[in-house]
């Protein structure tokens, strides 16, 4: 028997793995815009978030939560971090007990410094939890191109079983039981993806862009570690595959955020023109935190995080940077 799937959230990346699901099993999208719901069920389209992409004819989208979790056998959250929360209260009254709940969000609560995974635990006590992420971006997925994910879950047999709710010819999805690496890769990246994209703003170079890709990869493997990741997990998909791809590509939100800045504008005004969220942004509060809170040092991070919160220029950024003290690769920051 398929499975039956609700997904929250009618962005680009949501509204991509809800396409994903819907060759494989009945599948509901809940959007809050009504113009974006009558794209999806008269159109099959959804121009706003994922312009040009073709959807297919059997996705369903919702006005309301409740019919798009009430029968769901698996529930996916295509959320943002900072709204997760609220969104899955809403739909705690209407989703049956037991079923798993699939977080897409890339991102750390602010104030609470959770991952998604631990305010499903905390919020839906009884279900299973596990996050879907890796070096994803919605608009190739979407026009068909090869990528792979990785479903993590503490329960690999759920894991499993829902490897085949996602899996489709050109998307391979890989199992892993180590849920806190794969989720703070995802969330961690952004972050060294706003500083990549600031040195390409400011015309920096591709030798800047490597020193930043791998020394970032050092200092959120440091965190992740720390913080119960597996140090394998973050030579993986999720850990360096996703890093390469959010910082290298010009579809990447968080670099996207982080080029801009490069170039002289203001973060408020570069959110302000956005349609979707940079997880990154809020993140790095988050992160600043952790990292004194673990005893870790996070010079890269620590430097995107002035620019966005203290005044400091990309320039002031890069000087920082240069200026630290630097010992054996193996051990410095």
């Amino acid at each position: 028997m398929k499975l039956k799937v609700g997904l929250l959230g009618g962005g680009s990346w949501g509204t991509t793995v809800a396409a994903l699901a819907a060759q494989n099993c009945p599948t509901k999208i809940w959007a809050r815009r009504q113009d974006t719901v009558d794209d999806i069920n008269i159109n099959h389209r959804n121009e706003r978030y994922l312009p040009g992409a073709n959807l297919p004819h059997s996705l369903k989208a919702c006005l309301t939560i409740s019919e798009t979790v009430q029968d769901a056998d698996v529930v996916i959250m295509g959320i943002p971090a900072q709204h997760f929360r609220q969104v899955l209260k809403d739909a705690r009254p209407h989703i049956r007990p037991w079923v798993p709940i699939i977080s897409l969000a890339k991102g750390l609560e602010t104030g609470t410094k959770m991952r998604m995974t631990e305010i499903i635990e905390e919020e839906m006590e009884g279900h299973p939890a596990g996050v879907l992420t890796g070096p994803n971006l919605a608009k190739e997925i979407s026009a068909g191109k090869a990528a792979a994910s990785v479903i993590a879950m503490v329960d690999d047999t759920i894991a499993a079983r829902l490897q085949k709710v996602f899996r489709t010819g050109l998307f391979r999805v890989y199992t892993n039981e180590d849920v806190v690496g794969c989720e703070l890769g995802g969330a961690l990246k952004n972050i060294i993806a706003i500083a990549t994209g600031m040195g390409d703003g400011a015309n920096a170079g591709d030798n800047t862009r490597a020193m930043i890709i791998t020394r970032g990869l050092a200092e959120l493997t440091r965190l992740g570690i720390a913080m119960g990741g597996q140090p394998t997990t973050f030579a993986g998909l999720t850990g360096m595959g996703d890093l390469v791809a959010t910082c290298s590509s010009t579809k990447s939100r968080n670099r996207y955020v982080g080029f801009n800045l490069g170039k002289g504008r203001k973060i408020e005004d570069i959110l302000g023109e956005m349609a979707e969220v940079a997880e990154g942004v809020k993140t790095a509060k988050v992160v600043i935190e952790l990292a004194e809170e673990y005893g870790v040092e996070m010079p890269i991070a620590n430097s995107v995080y002035k620019v966005l919160y203290e005044g400091d220029t990309v320039y002031d950024a890069f000087r920082g940077l240069l200026n630290r003290d630097v010992g054996s690769e193996a051990e410095s920051d």
